[in-house]
C-alpha cells in the first residue's frame, strides 16, 4: 500500500494506488465496452441486411445486386455517421477513457470510412434503381431527388459533409486558420442533420419492425441528445454558474501570454492538473469562436490560468483583453491528467508552448522527490523558469531545459542531446521505461518523441500525449 497521496485523494483518506486502479479499471471496461458497442451496431444492421434477403439479391442481377449494396452501404455508413457524432459530443465517460487526442484519431477514421461508404451507397442505389443502365442514370438521379422523401434535403447534408471531408484533409487544414477549420466542420451535424431523414423516413431497412425504428431513431436521438446535452446545456449552466471573467493578462515571452481568470464557485468544477477549457471571450467581433487552452496552473479552486502562444485569431487576441472581460467556456476536457497516471515515478516532456500543462501537471500531480523529471525543449528562452524552480526546491522536481534549434530532421531533443539522443534520454531518465511520461507539444514532434519512448523501451500505455496539431 503506498503512502503516496493525491490532494483529493488525501482529503478522503484513499490511497492514490486503489484510486488509480479504480480510474484505470473503469477506462478499460469503457474502452472495451464502447469498442463491443459499435460492432454490435455494425453486425446488427448487417443481420437485418442478410434477414432481408441482401445475399440473395446480390446473385439475381446487376440491378438487384447493386441496390442490395447500397443498402448495406448506406446501414454502415448511417451507423458509423452516428457514432461518429457521438464520439465528439464530450461524453464524460469516453472523455476520460480516450482523451481528446485518441478520440480525434478514431474520429477521423470512422469519418472517412463513414464518408466513403456514403459515397459507395449513393452511386450503388442510382446504378441499381436505374437499372444497371448508364444511359439511365442521370433521369434516375433526377427522379430520386425529386420524387422520394428526404431526398433533396439528403443531398445537401451530402454536400456539406464533402466541404467538411475535402477540408480534413491535411493538406486542405495547412492552408485554414484553425478558426475558419473548425467554423466549416461544424457543418458536419448540419450534413447529418440532413442526410438522415430520407433513411428514417422511406429507408425500408428503418422500418420494416419495432426493434429497427427504435434502434434507428434511438441511436439518433441519442447523438443529437448527447451533443446538445454536452456540447450546448452544459457548457452554458457551466459558464452561468461560475461567472468567469478576466482579471489580468501577464506577458511571459514576447508571444506567449498567460491570463488570469476568476469566477464564483471553482472548487466545485471538476477540474484536473493538465486539462484545456475551450474558451470565448466576450469583447467584441470573434467571440463566437471557441480555442482550446490548457490550463498552465494547478486549479486551486480560486482562480483559473491559461497560456498561449500567439498563433492565431484566437490566441493572438489575448494579450489584447481586458480585466473583467466575461468568459464562456467548454470543459474542462483531456486525459492529460491524474486520471491517466498507473506508476509512481513521472517524465514530464513539454516542447514550446505546449509546456503548458507539463508545468500544471508538475504542480498538481503528487510525487517524491526525485520521482518526477520534466523536461523543456525550446528553440530560445525555456518558460515558467522561475516557477519550475521553486517546484525543484519544494517538491523535488528535477528539470533540464533543451534549447537551440534542431540539429536534423529526425532531432526532438536539440542540440544538448548530441548525434545519439536515445543514449542521452536513458541518461537523463535511466528508467525511462518504469515511468508514466505525459507529453505536450506540435504532432511532429510528438510522434517523434513517442518513437524515441518505444525505442528506449516504454510502453505504449505509459505514454499520454496531447498534442497541439487540428
Amino acid at each position: 500500500m503506498t503512502a503516496l497521496l493525491s490532494r483529493s485523494a488525501a482529503d478522503e483518506g484513499v490511497p492514490t494506488r486503489v484510486r488509480l486502479d479504480a480510474d484505470a479499471a473503469l477506462d478499460r471496461a469503457v474502452r472495451t465496452t464502447g469498442g463491443l458497442l459499435l460492432w454490435a451496431g455494425l453486425l446488427l444492421v448487417t443481420y437485418w441486411w442478410v434477414a432481408d434477403g441482401g445475399v440473395t439479391d446480390l446473385t439475381t442481377g446487376w440491378a438487384t445486386g447493386l441496390t442490395s449494396v447500397g443498402r448495406l452501404t448506406g446501414l454502415w455508413s448511417a451507423d458509423l455517421l452516428l457514432v461518429q457524432v457521438l464520439l465528439m459530443s464530450r461524453l464524460p465517460p469516453l472523455e476520460n477513457a480516450f482523451g481528446r487526442d485518441r478520440l480525434n484519431r478514431i474520429h477521423r477514421v470512422v469519418g472517412f470510412l463513414s464518408f466513403d461508404l456514403m459515397c459507395a451507397h449513393v452511386l450503388t442505389i442510382i446504378g441499381g434503381y436505374a437499372g444497371a443502365s448508364w444511359s439511365q442514370v442521370p433521369a434516375t438521379t433526377w427522379e430520386l431527388v425529386t420524387t422520394y422523401a428526404g431526398v433533396l434535403l439528403s443531398v445537401a447534408g451530402t454536400v456539406c459533409l464533402v466541404m467538411v471531408v475535402v477540408t480534413s484533409v491535411k493538406k486542405a487544414r495547412r492552408r485554414l486558420r484553425y478558426e475558419s477549420w473548425h467554423l466549416l466542420h461544424l457543418y458536419a451535424y448540419l450534413g447529418v442533420g440532413l442526410a438522415l431523414p430520407h433513411q428514417l423516413w422511406t429507408g425500408q431497412e428503418f422500418l420494416l419492425s419495432t426493434g429497427r425504428t427504435l434502434y434507428w431513431w434511438g441511436l439518433w436521438i441519442a447523438a443529437a441528445g448527447a451533443v446538445l446535452v454536452w456540447r450546448v446545456l452544459l457548457p452554458l449552466v457551466r459558464s452561468l454558474r461560475h461567472g468567469l471573467r478576466v482579471t489580468s493578462v501577464v506577458q511571459e515571452s514576447s508571444d506567449v501570454v498567460s491570463v488570469y481568470l476568476t469566477g464564483r464557485h471553482l472548487d466545485r468544477l471538476p477540474q484536473r492538473a493538465g486539462q484545456f477549457l475551450n474558451v470565448r471571450f466576450l469583447d467584441g467581433p470573434g467571440w463566437t469562436r471557441s480555442n482550446p487552452f490548457s490550463l498552465s496552473a494547478a486549479p486551486d479552486g480560486r482562480s483559473l490560468r491559461i497560456t498561449a502562444k500567439a498563433l492565431g485569431d484566437g490566441s493572438g487576441r489575448l494579450s489584447r483583453l481586458r480585466p473583467g472581460t466575461r468568459v464562456l467556456f467548454e470543459g474542462p476536457y483531456g486525459r492529460l491528467s491524474s486520471r491517466a497516471r498507473t506508476r509512481h515515478r513521472l517524465l514530464l516532456v513539454g516542447a514550446g508552448v505546449g509546456i503548458t500543462p507539463i508545468r500544471s501537471l508538475a504542480e498538481g500531480l503528487d510525487y517524491a522527490p526525485g520521482d518526477a523529471v520534466l523536461l523543456q525543449r525550446c528553440t530560445d528562452e525555456p518558460l515558467f523558469v522561475s516557477e519550475l524552480d521553486v517546484l525543484a526546491r519544494e517538491r523535488g522536481l528535477q528539470t533540464l531545459a533543451l534549447p537551440g534549434r534542431r540539429t536534423s530532421a529526425r532531432s526532438v531533443f536539440g542540440p544538448l542531446a548530441g548525434p545519439d539522443e536515445l543514449a542521452a534520454l536513458r541518461q537523463w531518465v535511466p528508467d525511462v521505461a518504469e515511468r508514466n511520461v505525459f507529453l505536450c507539444g506540435p504532432t511532429a514532434w510528438t510522434d517523434g518523441v513517442e518513437r524515441l519512448l518505444a525505442e528506449a523501451g516504454v510502453p505504449a500505455d505509459h505514454v499520454h500525449t496531447e498534442s497541439f496539431g487540428w
